[in-house]
């Protein structure tokens, strides 16, 4: 297949677009930087351009078989009302711009990202993917980003939508923040600790991609998570454990609230969200647990 990914040289976006193409897939990836480092192959071409605005891109992503929606700006960022409209815009105008380009053609595959975020804060509650959404920022936004993805059935398009939970891999997004604290011995449970931690491990997430543009029917959202989640604190305790370092240094929550105001309440949510339609389709997981993603992770660290 020949495949347009949005954001398809970040952090994700680099590690799905090595495994298609070493699967034989062309990879068409678009990011805003000048140029990329990344990736170095004959069937890789990229696209510097802005995904929010129409433009020359599209038609590209219009002479393609499949498109994966990543592209989006990071939550990981001090809310000001500036940054969130930015978040929105970067998810909602480039959903709705590549919609528009796609083809009339009942054999296309869009997977368009979205994330547990759209759920809330649910505490102890079970979230399968019939859950009903929250109702602050970032559930408003899963709905819109959501919504934009499913215009493109209109097309006779098959449309997935993986709601990511938070990836864990080598070198980038949460692991990258949290192993220099935890190396030094410095980490600790966020506010208790009690608070469900929805993870799901890199080569997971894009095995289960690839998964969702090979086989038919895979369709609508699903809970892009590992089968195991864990607590703020178990998980805290696991890699503590993993690194052979002390983790007793709990951050109050009225700290995480103080220094990185709305943003903060994100990263004191409880989100038990499991992945229950995944694993119906028969997807199965290399890494379920967090104690075997650990392992690998710091094993890849050491090497």
């Amino acid at each position: 297949m020949k495949i347009f990914i949005t954001g398809g040289a970040g952090f994700v976006g680099a590690h799905l677009s090595r495994r298609l193409l070493n699967k034989g897939h062309t990879v068409i990836a678009t990011g805003t930087r000048p140029d990329q480092d990344r990736i170095h192959h004959d069937e890789f071409h990229y696209l510097s351009c802005d995904n929010t605005q129409p433009g020359p891109w599209q038609e590209v992503a219009a002479k393609t078989d499949a498109a994966v929606n990543l592209a989006g700006r990071s939550i990981f960022n001090y809310w000001t009302e500036s940054y969130k409209q930015k978040m929105y815009d970067s998810r909602i105008l480039t959903t709705r711009n590549l919609v528009d380009a796609l083809p009339e053609n009942p054999d296309f595959v869009l997977v368009s990202t979205s994330a547990v975020g759209y759920y809330g804060s649910r505490g102890d509650e079970i979230l399968t993917e019939d859950a009903p959404p929250g109702d602050d920022f970032l559930a408003e936004l899963g709905k819109d980003w959501e919504a934009e993805a499913e215009r493109a059935r209109e097309k006779g398009a098959r449309v997935a939508i993986p709601r990511f939970g938070i990836v864990l891999g080598k070198g980038g997004g949460a692991m990258k923040q949290m192993l220099p604290i935890f190396k030094l011995g410095l980490g600790g449970p966020l506010a208790g600790g009690s608070q469900w931690f929805p993870w799901i491990h890199m080569e997971d997430l894009v095995a289960a991609i690839e998964f969702a543009l090979e086989n038919e029917e895979v369709s609508g959202p699903f809970n892009l998570t590992a089968p195991d989640p864990v607590r703020n604190k178990e998980f805290t305790r696991i890699l503590a454990d993993r690194l052979h370092r002390p983790a007793f240094m709990p951050a109050p929550g009225f700290m995480i609230r103080t220094v990185m105001g709305e943003m903060g309440d994100t990263l004191l949510a409880s989100t038990r969200a499991i992945p229950e339609k995944l694993s119906g389709y028969g997807f199965r997981f290399t890494y379920p647990t967090a104690q075997t993603a650990l392992d690998r992770i710091i094993q890849e660290e050491s090497e």
